[in-house]
């Protein structure tokens, strides 16, 4: 959207989560929150972007999640008025148009809550337009105040909100679309009205309210998008949330989850229609499943792993950075790492690929076909032809390729079968 700069809150220290760590760099599954609550404004069409850092400024600004975006510090965490007027100067002079405010510890909101919101703003021309949240328990948030015409009058605090708690469940999620004068001209008028003497943007309500500026609301679908994270407790809180809306997005493409309990699935992962996820599995990031595939229990997949169809994956399996072609089954017990594995090879109990020399990764390849015994080990780089075989127990060692359609067995692997029958496979 033009004239619309979002303005992300992001100084807080987050003292309940008991950590030296800024709480905008908390985790979830492997991201910053922060990084989820960008990600929205971006794909809400916002590409101007504030980000106010306080505490650990310098590691929010250093951990990368906030590239693309104009820092400004807020050197006294002085509320949320504060960090607002703070990131103010970072306006281009004169600048006329609306301001999405926002806070950067939100990380289930969605794009579309933010775009209704900011459409709902430009169509009405309304001063203000917030986000509220009707709960069934509004306990620790602002109640929406609105007059007997159903206008927002101001927003109450929770501190204040004791005689209202029973009867008003509509509360403020802490995501505004200001038009920039108004918002600015009202942040003058704030005063601190507690004993840290911080300024709260929720202020800027009344005073609109009492300048006859139109105010108007948008009531987000689905409250799960307002936690904000403020202790590790609401922190679980965001992931199951997230983790459940993972899950349920898989289930309704057409893959069956055993065990959404016991179940974790990245988000941004793809799995094809008919595959099964068996109980107790670990889908990381960056993995792709095809069709008709079958993953656990027990499986872990924990990143960059692309399956292709009619894959077997079985009990306490882990793949990490490895491709494995159509057909190919990998029961149990193994571990693949950095391995392109190809069609319809079988895979056997205990086989390990030794991927880690102490300063690289290596990479091992197994042919279309091949059949690995159970137990062998494969040391990286190696690799294992087109239908070769290798037998229990087998030590192939680095730069010992076997050959297509060979067979090997031993501690160190020589050929029975094949190129070099009754020789050790010799280095390159």
């Amino acid at each position: 959207m033009k004239d619309i700069v979002a303005i992300v809150l992001a100084a807080g220290k987050g003292t309940r989560m008991k950590s030296e760590v800024p709480k905008v760099l908390h985790e979830i599954f492997g991201r910053p929150i922060i990084s989820y609550v960008l990600d929205a404004v971006r794909d809400a069409g916002v590409t101007d972007i504030i980000t106010v850092a306080g505490y650990g400024s310098d590691l929010v600004r250093e951990s990368g999640s906030v590239k693309d975006t104009k820092i400004v510090i807020q050197k006294k965490l002085l509320g949320s008025g504060d960090a607002v007027a703070t990131a103010g100067r970072g306006l281009p002079a004169k600048f006329t148009g609306d301001c999405l405010v926002i806070c950067g510890d939100t990380p289930l909101i969605q794009a579309g809550t933010i775009r209704q919101l900011m459409v709902k703003h430009k169509d009405s021309g309304a001063s203000l337009t917030l986000l509220t949240a009707e709960l069934k328990d509004p306990t620790g948030y602002g109640r929406i105040m609105r007059d007997g015409a159903g206008r927002v009058t101001k927003i109450v605090e929770e501190e204040h909100a004791r005689l209202y708690e029973e009867v008003i469940n509509e509360v403020n999620v802490g995501t505004y679309c200001f038009k920039a004068k108004d918002l600015f001209d009202a942040l003058g008028q704030i005063r601190p009205n507690n004993a840290k003497k911080e300024l709260f943007i929720t202020d800027v309500v009344e005073i609109l309210h009492k300048r006859s500026r139109p105010i108007e609301s948008v009531t987000m679908d689905d409250p799960c998008e307002m936690i904000g994270i403020n202790s590790r407790k609401e922190l679980a809180e965001a992931i199951q949330c997230l983790k459940q809306k993972v899950l349920d997005e898989a289930m309704e493409s057409g893959v069956t989850i055993e065990d959404p309990s016991s179940t974790t699935i990245y988000p941004g992962v793809t799995i094809g229609q008919d595959t099964v996820v068996a109980p107790n599995t670990f889908i990381g990031p960056n993995v792709r499943i095809g069709t008709r595939c079958h993953i656990g229990p027990f499986a872990r997949l924990t990143a960059d792993v692309t399956v292709g169809n009619d894959i077997l994956i079985g009990n306490f399996v882990e793949l990490v950075r490895t491709v494995v072609g159509n057909g190919t089954k990998i029961k149990h017990h193994t571990y693949l790492g950095d391995t392109t594995v190809g069609r319809n090879a079988n895979i056997g109990a205990g086989t390990i690929t030794a991927n880690y020399d102490g300063k690289n990764k290596n990479k091992t390849i197994i042919g279309d076909g091949a059949f690995i015994g159970v137990g062998a080990r494969l040391v990286a780089p190696v690799t294992i032809g087109e239908g070769a075989v290798l037998g229990a127990g087998c030590v192939v060692l680095k730069n010992r390729d076997v050959p297509k359609g060979a067979t090997a067995v031993g501690v160190p692997a020589r050929i029975i079968k094949g190129a070099s029958t009754g020789k050790k496979i010799n280095n390159k």
